[in-house]
């Protein structure tokens, strides 16, 4: 399991995550980037998603070659049943998972140890802190993976340190202004930190990462120093930071054959390929954001009347859920005909990265921002809430890729079709849409450098694999500052 071609046993990392899509995600990426440099990666996760994954992906528990090294899946029983409610409910799920996994997570620690492939250092991504809490108690080194930007990070870091003054009860709408960081309105903070906030389970998850920033030796981001550069910069002087992304991104094209999606994506490849180069609008609100029924008919009649081919992702509730599926109007999808394609999932790499895509109407989640960065597409920004209303932000105002057609859940209010329409205009066709497009392709030739062989990420990455080929030959040296 754990030696390459018959050779000395490879270094053993242990990536746990947190199971939601967006995190599993990146730190699977991460994985494959790991391993691709000539390591052995253990992915771990609780099983109810592990069983969607193989479902899904037609992976096994067995290793898997990736470049010059090896992944491997093993998941764990969280002791709920897999169609038990519990997993969607945060605040009772997680001091779930805490405990169950801190007691897994150990006991496969032990056995890989016992095989003669001991872990030599753990690594874990956002809502799930005690695995650094873990990792301590049984002396490994741990690194983080940050899977939103530097921007949110440096946000939640000031506001946990209490260093300046955000939103509160009595003062709901103030301006927060952080170093190195734009004014950020009330409803462009992280919307987990506004007292309004209907998820204050989800701050604490957020923020209790923060309380263990001291035990990583090395916070890993997925983001590139270009992007982000003066907030990075800031931030590294705090803590020790190690930019790597963007993680999907692969400069070898080598590691796409393993992926973690949690249900299989439709073919819609074939579909994009009949459309002309840059015609499409590709809409996607990602895996957790589930919009009133009364806006998503507003959306598709807005994408109707202005008259653009479009693909979008509506992917259904989980049935243990019971919940109502999101639909489109019928008489949208007659009108459309051939020019609309509906799937519940998409390789969402792939799309934007096809010619015939022109803009991209997204959530704003890290992933699919820095997705659509990296592959050149501007954007259509639809927030909602989280680190969603600061991506947006920077996405229309820093990064200048996107045109805002909403501010997220602090705004209460659906968009109208007429709204809608305008936005879809302006990002297709004109000035201004020519204008995004040229700015999205900076930044997509920005992050190709930024993992090409030498780039500020790949030199990054390569540092933290020669600093763990250290720890596992026994010389482990903290970068903290």
């Amino acid at each position: 399991m754990g030696s390459n071609s018959g050779s000395k046993p490879l270094i053993h990392l242990l990536l746990v995550s947190f199971p939601g899509q967006g995190h599993v995600n990146p730190l699977l990426r991460l994985g494959k980037r790991l391993a691709s440099k000539g390591l052995l990666v253990t992915f771990s996760a609780p099983e109810f998603i592990g069983k969607d994954m193989r479902k899904a992906n037609n992976i096994t528990d067995e290793s898997t070659p990736v470049g010059d090294g090896m992944i491997r899946f093993e998941f764990f029983d969280d002791g709920l049943d897999d169609d038990d409610p519990k997993h969607y409910d945060l605040d009772t799920y997680l001091p779930i998972l805490e405990f169950v996994g801190r007691e897994k997570i150990l006991l496969m620690i032990k056995k890989h140890a016992e095989k003669g492939v001991p872990v030599s250092c753990l690594i874990n991504n956002p809502f799930i802190p005690w695995v650094s809490d873990l990792a301590e108690s049984v002396g490994i080194p741990s690194a983080m993976l940050w899977v939103q930007s530097c921007a949110c990070f440096s946000v939640y870091y000031h506001y946990y340190h209490n260093l300046v003054a955000f939103p509160s009860e009595n003062e709901p709408e103030i301006d927060v202004q952080l170093p190195c960081v734009p004014l950020l309105k009330y409803d462009e903070v992280p919307s987990f930190l506004h007292p309004s906030t209907p998820y204050p389970f989800l701050r604490r998850a957020i923020l209790g990462q923060y309380k263990n920033l001291s035990k990583p030796f090395c916070i890993l981001m997925d983001t590139f120093q270009e992007l982000e550069q003066e907030i990075i910069d800031y931030m590294s002087k705090i803590c020790p930071i190690k930019t790597i992304g963007p993680l999907f991104k692969d400069p070898k094209n080598s590691i796409l054959n393993v992926r973690g999606d949690f249900i299989a994506a439709d073919n819609c490849i074939d579909w994009l390929h009949s459309k002309p180069p840059s015609s499409v609008v590709y809409i996607s609100f990602g895996s957790v954001v589930k919009l009133k029924q009364e806006q998503i008919d507003e959306l598709a009649y807005g994408v109707l009347n202005s008259e653009v081919p479009f693909l979008w992702v509506m992917k259904p509730p989980p049935e243990k859920l019971g919940l109502p599926h999101a639909y489109l109007p019928e008489k949208v999808l007659e009108k459309a005909g051939d020019k609309g394609k509906i799937v519940q999932w998409s390789p969402q790499e792939q799309v934007l990265n096809h010619p015939s895509v022109a803009c991209f109407v997204t959530h704003c989640g890290w992933n699919s921002t820095v997705e659509a960065l990296t592959s050149g597409i501007p954007v259509v920004a639809f927030p909602q809430w989280g680190d969603q209303v600061t991506d947006a932000k920077y996405l229309v105002d820093v990064f200048k890729v996107g045109i805002r057609m909403c501010r997220g859940e602090a705004e209460d209010r659906i968009i109208p079709r007429e709204e809608v329409e305008k936005c879809l205009r302006e990002a297709t066709s004109g000035p201004t849409a020519a204008e995004i497009k040229e700015n999205a392709l900076k930044w997509r030739k920005a992050a190709e450098a930024a993992v090409e062989a030498g780039g500020s990420s790949d030199e990054n990455l390569q540092d933290f694999v020669d600093e763990i080929v250290r720890i596992g030959g026994g010389s482990f040296k903290s970068t903290k500052q």
